[in-house]
């Protein structure tokens, strides 16, 4: 088991991603850009040009190479004085929980290979710490636990402290206005660097530790999930569906809310790919078309997004929340951008060709907002209000959203 990382660690990352992004992508551009430059000088001179390109090829190899060693010298020696425990932990306030939560969500699947004790696990948080999800850990960390779970999950590069944003400017949260209504709000951290289908078996098997360990019996469950964290939600009801994990919890969800949620894919991580394909054929600015293609895996499930593969649960009503920078979904930059990250179309699971992932499924607009606007709106406290007072489909039901 890793010990908990410290700024230490996080130096040590930064010195090491200097060299390998910054140095590196430097050294590339630099050469591709001489190789040219000298190859039209060569022409004009012959074999005159030749000894000024070997010199500026040794000079900048140098320089290039001194660099580097240095840093990747810093970057082990601050690795090795972390392991020692060495400097404040990173997660301790947050920001360094925002730093570490963005790390994971860009290179989560290289941390956790290369530098694991900066890799985040899912978990339930409280108060900023990981919950032990055991009968004793549950119960302390809700000592007011009711029978219904409202289970929270953030989006891409973020961590459970997003469901605060905007809370000064509308005055509670939306777990907080739940919890006055007899929920008890849930808030997990994932490392949303991962593939989704693999979050998606982690999560599965966490919901079913957590409603084994609860202090009382689970009667409800709903899910909330902030763009890519209403994927994996999503991705671990297809787990359970094809048999990879138990199944129990999954009877108890009543309502599932995505917020922005990327469907049918991100058209910004669309944009990403193209945009690395289209660097990578002129090597002067192949290195950066690199950095963009070096996104981790849960960046590259967006675009995509999850498709027909990934049914809803049959018995759960399903909501789903759109946002566009203008007020009409209809405008030609809603239909373009929508959210400046999400387009209608694909948070609300409907094709160009009108096909549907959540067929009668409630889908709710809300105009003029952005992506992260879309963390406790007024219209969606007031919508989660009425949504979850409803009480859950008798006996089973279509997955559809009632009238």
């Amino acid at each position: 088991m890793t010990t908990a990382p410290t700024v230490v660690d996080a130096l040590s990352l930064g010195a090491a991603v200097l060299d390998d992004l910054v140095v590196a992508t430097a050294r590339d551009t630099h050469g591709a850009i001489s190789r040219r430059a000298h190859a039209v000088v060569g022409r004009g001179l012959g074999p005159a040009g030749r000894p000024a390109e070997v010199l500026h090829r040794g000079i900048t190899g140098v320089v290039y190479g001194a660099v580097g060693i240095s840093l990747r010298g810093a970057s082990a020696g601050l690795a090795r004085l972390a392991e020692s425990g060495a400097g404040p932990a990173l997660e301790e306030g947050p920001r360094g929980r925002f730093v570490n939560a963005a790390v994971n969500g860009l290179i989560g699947e290289e941390l956790r290979r290369d530098r694991p004790r900066l890799a985040i696990e899912m978990g339930v948080r409280r108060e900023g710490r990981d919950v032990p999800l055991t009968p004793e850990g549950v119960a302390a960390a809700f000592p007011e636990a009711t029978g219904r779970l409202v289970v929270f999950l953030h989006g891409l590069c973020e961590n459970e402290d997003y469901w605060r944003r905007h809370r000064d400017r509308v005055g509670a949260t939306y777990g907080e206005r739940l919890a006055a209504r007899g929920w008890t709000p849930v808030y997990l951290r994932a490392n949303t660097g991962l593939p989704l289908r693999e979050n998606g078996v982690v999560l599965a098997s966490l919901m079913q530790r957590l409603v084994d360990a609860w202090p009382s019996e689970v009667g409800r469950i709903a899910l909330v999930g902030h763009s890519l964290g209403g994927l994996v939600l999503r991705a671990s009801s297809a787990v359970v569906a094809e048999g990879a994990a138990p199944a129990p919890w999954t009877r108890l969800v009543s309502d599932v809310v995505t917020l922005g949620t990327p469907h049918l894919g991100s058209w910004f991580a669309v944009g990403a790919d193209h945009a690395s394909r289209a660097l990578a054929r002129a090597p002067e600015v192949a290195a950066f078309g690199r950095i963009i293609d070096r996104q981790a895996p849960g960046i590259h499930d967006l675009i995509e997004g999850l498709a027909e593969d990934v049914p809803p649960l049959p018995h759960a009503r399903y909501r789903l929340v759109t946002a566009t920078l203008t007020r009409s979904p209809r405008h030609p930059v809603a239909r373009a951008v929508g959210d400046l990250l999400v387009t209608p179309r694909s948070a609300a699971g409907r094709d160009r060709w009108g096909t549907e992932l959540f067929p009668g499924a409630e889908v709710l607009h809300l105009g003029r907002t952005d992506h992260f606007g879309l963390l406790n709106h007024p219209e969606v406290h007031t919508a989660l209000d009425r949504w979850l007072a409803s009480p859950p489909v008798a006996g089973g039901g279509t997955g559809r959203a009632g009238p």
